[in-house]
């Protein structure tokens, strides 16, 4: 256990943001904006840096959990104050701390009123999604789970579009719903555990005793089946996406960004941190559903981001495309797919978080999205150009930058599990570029027909500053990405390895293969 003056230091990490929120519901008044932005950009550097000093300390060649903190919470029920972090968890909370400093720095002039409750709203969603990557109590995890979706209900509702009482409450009942029924998975894996046939015989929600468990197939099937819907719906795989492009449209810029770079990830952390391990042949029958599932959303994102007349409906949709290669390359289940998966969730966050920074600042100037009210951008905002630019090819996945290196390994994985998954993923990356080329060319390429478009600013100091880091860990995983799959390479191969752990009782699985279709249907 690492400590910063005298405090574990995740325990500093996951909760130095709740403090800021204190301070900034406590001693500040609601007309002290300056006073409120400052308080909000401090806690949130502040974060970020030691979020950076975790890394010298962190051990790459261990797939064990690291900085374990570990208090005694609720004994009556087995639930412990525990965290610790692996080289999956670490990179989300390295990209969780920087993009909230970049969502503060960018909500400075989009963002005039009820500055109190905004910027204390975003410090404490911070907090929620910090503690979900590093909880491995699964109380604990849940309760972090269910925080981060207060603040962003009330960012949607109070501070989004014309429609964002309707996405801010579809929001919230998508995810409560897909939250009591993985509430469900937990305490099955609960009271299962307590079995000693099956665990450990003692009655614990600690995810690290749950990762021994061996329960039998029809049992991982149900878990996994409730897990599976909660999950899910984070991502969002489809067919449970919808509630994402009206979110995103209705979020102000930074509840987009916090939205696109962090809070869908928590959904494809939790397939690789619950299913694949404490599930393992549950999550090897359902990877061809779920890959299926991943593939339809490939394309049928695809195909939707190409027919949207809004900049921002258009990324939206661009994510559920994005994900599905996520999902794809977890549900390879193998070292390439599973490594290309994680490194591409990081990918996703930066490049489609840069795409709704830049929505935002030509939103600001314009007050419209539409595709139509622009053209000819490149003749008056050249730097705006040039980011939007490195961003799209970001996000198509040019050689060079960092969507290449995920997209590769995911589709290097999905080609040894079955050639077809790699044919129809790759069909996908065609028509990414498509949309993406295509929205360029409308909007930066030709004559300015609109006069509003001729006068326009172009990219101010504040706001390359907040987009130079995302460019440079674009070129940078682009170039050299070996840094960042050393940290996941352990980690991966841990998960991996339990995969390959046989289950309690009878291998129902060989059974159902090699039993008359009669027998296995009753199997």
């Amino acid at each position: 256990m690492t400590h910063i003056f005298g405090t574990p230091i995740l325990t500093l990490l996951c909760f130095l943001p709740l403090i800021g929120t204190l301070a900034i519901v406590i001693f500040t008044r609601k007309d002290e904006e300056k006073k409120i932005k400052n308080i909000a950009l401090w806690f949130s550097v502040a974060a970020f840096l030691i979020s950076l000093l975790i890394l010298p300390r962190f051990r790459t060649d261990t797939a064990e959990m690291q900085f374990v903190e570990r208090a005694e919470w609720i004994p009556a029920i087995g639930a412990e104050y525990l965290l610790g972090i692996d080289g999956i968890s670490i990179l989300l909370i390295l990209l969780t701390t920087l993009l909230t400093v970049i969502a503060v720095l960018s909500s400075s002039t989009a963002i005039t009123d009820r500055l109190k409750e905004y910027y204390g709203s975003l410090l404490l969603l911070e907090t929620g999604m910090l503690g979900v990557f590093m909880a491995l109590d699964f109380v604990l995890f849940y309760v972090f789970w269910e925080v981060m979706l207060v603040p962003m209900y009330f960012l949607i509702g109070i501070w989004g579009g014309p429609n964002r009482l309707y996405a801010a409450i579809k929001f919230f009942l998508y995810t409560l719903f897909g939250s009591v029924l993985m509430l469900l998975g937990i305490l099955a894996l609960y009271f299962l555990n307590a079995d000693p046939a099956f665990g450990s015989g003692e009655h614990t929600f600690n995810m690290i005793t749950l990762f021994n468990v061996q329960l039998p197939f029809h049992f991982q099937c149900w878990i996994f089946a409730a897990f599976f819907i909660g999950f899910a719906i984070k991502v969002p795989v489809f067919p449970f996406h919808t509630w994402l492009p009206d979110a995103h449209v209705e979020a102000p810029t930074a509840g987009s960004v916090i939205l696109a770079g962090v809070l869908l990830k928590m959904g494809t952390y939790g397939f690789i941190r619950v299913c694949l391990p404490m599930l393992p042949q549950a999550s090897e029958f359902f990877a061809p559903f779920v890959a299926v599932l991943a593939m339809i959303g490939i394309v049928y994102g695809a195909l939707v981001a190409m027919a949207q007349t809004d900049i921002k409906k258009l990324v939206a949709y661009s994510s559920v495309s994005h994900l599905g290669f996520v999902m794809l390359g977890l549900f390879a289940m193998n070292s390439q797919g599973i490594t290309g998966g994680v490194l591409q969730m990081i990918n996703h966050g930066i490049s489609t978080g840069a795409l709704f920074l830049l929505v935002g600042i030509i939103y600001e100037r314009r007050h419209t999205r539409k595709i139509q009210e622009f053209g000819g951008l490149a003749h008056v905002m050249p730097v705006y150009a040039a980011l939007f630019a490195v961003t799209l090819f970001s996000s198509i996945g040019l050689p060079g930058l960092n969507g290449f290196v995920g997209e590769f390994l995911i589709l290097l994985g999905a080609f040894q599990k079955e050639l077809w998954y790699a044919a129809v993923a790759v069909s996908g990356i065609v028509l990414g570029a498509g949309y993406m080329l295509w929205l360029y060319q409308r909007v930066m390429f030709g004559t300015v027909t609109h006069p509003e478009n001729k006068m326009l600013k172009d990219c101010s100091r504040r706001e390359v500053l907040y987009m130079a880091p995302l460019i440079i860990l674009m070129l940078w995983i682009g170039i050299y990405p070996k840094p960042y799959l050393r940290l996941i390479e352990s980690s991966v191969m841990g998960t991996i390895q339990s995969l390959k752990r046989p289950s309690a009782g009878p291998d129902l699985m060989a059974m159902a293969s090699q039993t008359p279709p009669e027998t296995a249907a009753l199997i």
